[in-house]
């Protein structure tokens, strides 16, 4: 997720996300000898010229007509300059605090289809949700869609219910069957082809985007290539993550203060035990979307669980255990490995040092924190 963007007038003025849309304008400029210089032009030249800049303005008048019909209308269109009306179909308790939410074109024709499907072939996408009341955005993940999910017209979100995040607060306040204003879809990070293995260090709602990882490196597996994907999950609570069993020992599960206890200069609470989730005791729809995709792809993502209130942290050696296991069952290609890191800023920060702002723009920052610490080799980090 993103920091809700706050924009004077409405939120178009978002200077990265537009530059993003529009990228760098490349002029050309011809040139030609005197020898291929034209002569004035006869009276049938002239005719077809007329022709010419009379259909060229048919067509863009044509255009413009048809763009402000749809938009008169209501597209039901993702699109990554104007909102789109989407309709709440489902919110899903995922714990006291989070929830799945489902949301869907008010009519479907097939139009968003190609847009999501390009979208998972390049990375991680986000799309924009917009609280009418404030003229405020924020950028959520969707999860990857499902064998159920209504012909794949359907975005679903893990969305966390912040006391203080004025869009969450928003969306978690809607009846089910309310419309909400989306704009996407907006690229975060791609996946080089190339990527052979994907560490993704989570923090809470950062699942999302590391499920979509997976999802995006995964859909590439053929007989020759079988990319691989890590993701470490840390959650401040038990009930975020029930049912999630490491597959490994919880050797690696570091018992130190979490990036939380850092900041704010508490010690952590050892007196919990690490917990043991029974077979009697449901999985969270996280953890049931987690186990959905190691089945469909065996052997090709393993997850660690990690729980503050059991003591139980992402450190460096979780982070440099994947990074050997991923480096002694490489192909020796030279393929890239990529570490993403997602969650909130605090976490970033304390994983990988903080992005920062520059000139209107969000960028990522020196490399720090204890990822750099490990001084790894070969390896990219992006910041999400």
């Amino acid at each position: 997720m993103k920091p809700r963007i706050r924009s004077p007038g409405f939120f178009l003025q978002d200077a990265h996300f537009t530059r993003s849309l529009v990228g760098p304008q490349r002029q050309h400029a011809t040139s030609c000898p005197p020898s291929a210089q034209l002569s004035p032009a006869s009276p049938v030249s002239r005719q077809w010229l007329r022709l010419t800049l009379v259909t060229i303005t048919a067509a863009g008048v044509g255009g413009y007509i048809k763009w402000t019909q749809d938009a008169k209308a209501g597209s039901t269109t993702l699109n990554p300059v104007r909102f789109t009306s989407y309709e709440l179909v489902s919110r899903e308790p995922v714990s006291t605090t989070g929830s799945l939410f489902t949301i869907k074109p008010p009519k479907s024709d097939g139009s968003n289809l190609a847009i999501y499907e390009e979208a998972w072939n390049t990375g991680i996408w986000s799309v924009m949700f917009k609280q009418p009341q404030l003229q405020i955005g924020r950028d959520y993940t969707p999860l990857p869609p499902t064998s159920d999910t209504e012909g794949d017209v359907c975005l679903r979100f893990f969305i966390r219910k912040d006391p203080f995040g004025e869009v969450s607060r928003y969306l978690h306040s809607l009846k089910i069957g309310a419309r909400i204003e989306v704009r996407g879809p907006r690229i975060e990070c791609e996946i080089p082809l190339e990527t052979e293995t994907v560490i993704f260090v989570a923090g809470g709602t950062g699942i999302a985007p590391a499920l979509q990882a997976g999802h995006t490196l995964l859909r590439r597996t053929n007989q020759v290539n079988k990319p691989r994907i890590h993701i470490l999950w840390a959650n401040r609570q038990r009930q975020d993550c029930v049912g999630g069993r490491n597959e490994s020992t919880d050797a690696a599960a570091e018992v130190r203060p979490s990036w939380l206890s850092r900041i704010f200069g508490s010690k952590p609470d050892r007196s919990y035990a690490l917990t043991k989730v029974g077979d009697t005791v449901e999985s969270s729809l996280i953890v049931r979307e987690i186990e959905t995709l190691k089945a469909q792809y065996p052997e090709q993502v393993t997850v660690q669980y990690f729980v503050d209130e059991e003591s139980s942290f992402i450190g460096k050696r979780s982070i440099w255990d994947c990074t050997k296991s991923a480096e002694s069952s490489s192909s020796g290609k030279g393929n890239r490995n990529l570490i993403l890191v997602s969650g909130p800023e605090g976490f970033i920060g304390y994983m990988a040092g903080p992005k920062i702002w520059a000139q209107g723009m969000e960028l990522q920052g020196p490399l720090q924190g204890i990822i750099k610490e490990l001084d790894l080799q070969n390896w990219a980090v992006w910041k999400l």
